[in-house]
């Protein structure tokens, strides 16, 4: 069994590029850009690399800062943790950036089985403006096959968990679809849809994932 999660507005609604721009002054056309991207207003790729533009010459140091403030949604560390002490394989499978994930599990002292995220290129200690990684223009569904692919699971034993609409080639293939609040372009593609980790707890449960 693999359960594939996104992270910003799943995991967690922290959302990174957001805290990366309140470093620069850039966090308004941040979150307005991140809106029409997840409401498939505009193609995603081209929405990480306009963001991922704005900032251009932050200094790592405070892109490690705003990295540092990415915390998990209340009771996910709690899902991880039971979906791996029952064998299941957890990935995370985000367009944000590998750095954050990393901090906010660090945090929670939980450990996932693979994380496929992008990153920021630093150079003389500046971000370059520029973003790199497999789900820039790469969509989760591939992530999703090559995943399913190094684990041997059975595509009939995934589970996808998303809000957005960059979520919508993994919701699509996994053979249940979990919509995490999902947006409204979003839920008509969910099996099932909840609004907290509770919830997605008790879900899992019913299915007898948990």
């Amino acid at each position: 069994m693999l359960v594939a999660f996104d992270f910003d507005g799943t995991l967690s609604d922290s959302e990174m590029t957001v805290l990366l721009g309140r470093q620069n002054g850039t966090a308004e056309d941040m979150a307005d850009i991140t809106e029409r991207a997840m409401n498939d207003e505009i193609e995603y790729a081209e929405s990480l690399r306009q963001r991922c533009a704005l900032l251009e010459d932050l200094p790592d140091e405070k892109a490690q800062a705003a990295f540092d403030e990415v915390v998990l949604r209340p009771g996910a560390a709690e899902v991880i943790e039971a979906l791996r002490d029952a064998g299941v394989y957890v990935a995370i499978l985000t367009g944000g950036f590998e750095r954050g994930v990393a901090a906010a599990l660090e945090k929670e002292g939980v450990a996932v089985d693979a994380i496929v995220a992008n990153r920021l290129p630093v150079e003389d200690g500046k971000l370059t403006g520029e973003v790199r990684g497999p789900l820039i223009s790469g969509t989760k569904d591939d992530a999703l096959e090559v995943v399913t692919a190094v684990t041997s699971e059975d595509r009939d034993a995934t589970v996808a968990v998303g809000d957005g609409a960059n979520d919508l080639p993994m919701l699509e293939v996994a053979n249940l679809a979990v919509g995490f609040d999902p947006k409204p372009a979003v839920a008509p593609s969910c099996d099932a849809t909840v609004e907290t980790m509770a919830e997605l707890s008790d879900l899992l449960e019913a299915e007898g994932i948990l």
